[in-house]
């Protein structure tokens, strides 16, 4: 194994700002703590929380790097005190609290999978983020079943693709929305069952009739704003809505009695900020029950496009622009 340089490339934040901020310079290589193990890394996912980190709107938890990038893939090259799941040379992919636009990056042992068959080192590193995410949001607490239905608002972005097909792995129905007629055939390629259009279309209207007025069983929301209410209409009795982010507003003028008379829940948790026995739960779990599927074939990460790690602001200005469908990832 070739030795470790001092010294790293990694994208820094020179400014809250537009993507142009982001730009390549010399770090020290960061050393394993107990639990933690040192990966080279191949691939790096770009996700929505990068860019609010960017933009200044979303600071590092405490201890975490002030380098973005929440999820990797690569080989382990070195390990931490007390490190017992990993040894050199594992080609793993990991949630990271921050760093991953580097050519070196830490993460807890816990937190990282081992890449399994059939799934390339690009998509490895657009794995993580978006399906613990999913997971976490959608099966635990949505707590969805087969039969059920769920209706995901930005069914086209890494976080759409990934909960249309384990949704449907688990043998659910799936109402996605997105933003144009190119974007829903995408989706319903993927297996949605039904694509709305949000820009001329209605989900609420489309949500119940495809479900014989009954609604959807889970709901899960990046939008926010007066989605919020028009979430609660769109919901089942019994139904379980799940916040994860907020492209709009967070904060909107809502009519609660929905909530008494659905007998509704409306929950919503971040990734980024929970324990490290939290995520690394989250973690056994998607081993246990999403790896078998992506060995299967059946689920995989549905990737945009990639950049190199210099080119991180074209980039910012890919995901931005809101014309993917699937991943951005960051390669070498």
């Amino acid at each position: 194994m070739a030795e470790i340089p001092a010294r790293m490339t990694a994208i820094a934040i020179k400014e809250a700002g537009d993507p142009h901020v982001l730009v390549p310079e010399q770090r020290d290589t960061p050393q394993p703590g107990a639990g933690e193990i040192l990966v080279k890394v191949e691939t790096a996912g770009v996700n929505r929380p990068d860019v609010m980190q960017r933009k200044g709107l979303y600071p590092p938890p405490k201890g975490a790097p002030d380098i973005p990038g929440l999820e990797i893939a690569g080989e382990v090259v070195a390990l931490g005190s007390g490190v017992t799941r990993w040894k050199m040379g594992d080609k793993i992919m990991a949630l990271v609290i921050g760093g991953g636009y580097a050519q070196y990056c830490l993460a807890h042992e816990s937190h990282a999978l081992p890449i399994p068959k059939g799934l390339s080192m690009i998509e490895a590193g657009a794995f993580p983020e978006t399906f613990f995410t999913v997971w976490h949001n959608v099966f635990e607490r949505g707590a969805l079943k087969s039969g059920e239905t769920l209706l995901v608002h930005g069914g086209t972005s890494g976080i759409g693709t990934s909960a249309i097909q384990l949704a449907k792995a688990f043998g659910a129905r799936v109402i996605i929305t997105a933003g144009s007629a190119e974007k829903c055939e995408a989706a319903r390629k993927l297996g949605a069952d039904v694509a709305v259009n949000y820009k001329t279309e209605d989900f609420v209207e489309m949500t119940k009739s495809a479900t014989g007025s009954k609604g959807a069983d889970v709901i899960l929301d990046m939008v926010g704003g007066d989605y919020i209410e028009r979430n609660y209409e769109a919901a089942a009795v019994e139904g379980r809505i799940v916040q994860i982010a907020f492209q709009g507003s967070p904060k909107a003028n809502v009519d609660f009695l929905r909530i008494m008379l659905k007998r509704l829940h409306h929950t919503g948790s971040t990734l980024r900020s929970r324990s490290v026995e939290d995520k690394g739960a989250i973690a056994k779990a998607i081993g246990d029950k999403v790896l078998p599927l992506v060995e299967a074939g059946r689920v995989k990460p549905v990737i945009d496009s990639t950049f190199p790690l210099a080119e991180a602001a074209k980039a910012h200005e890919r995901i931005e622009a809101s014309g993917h469908i699937g991943k951005i990832v960051l390669a070498g």
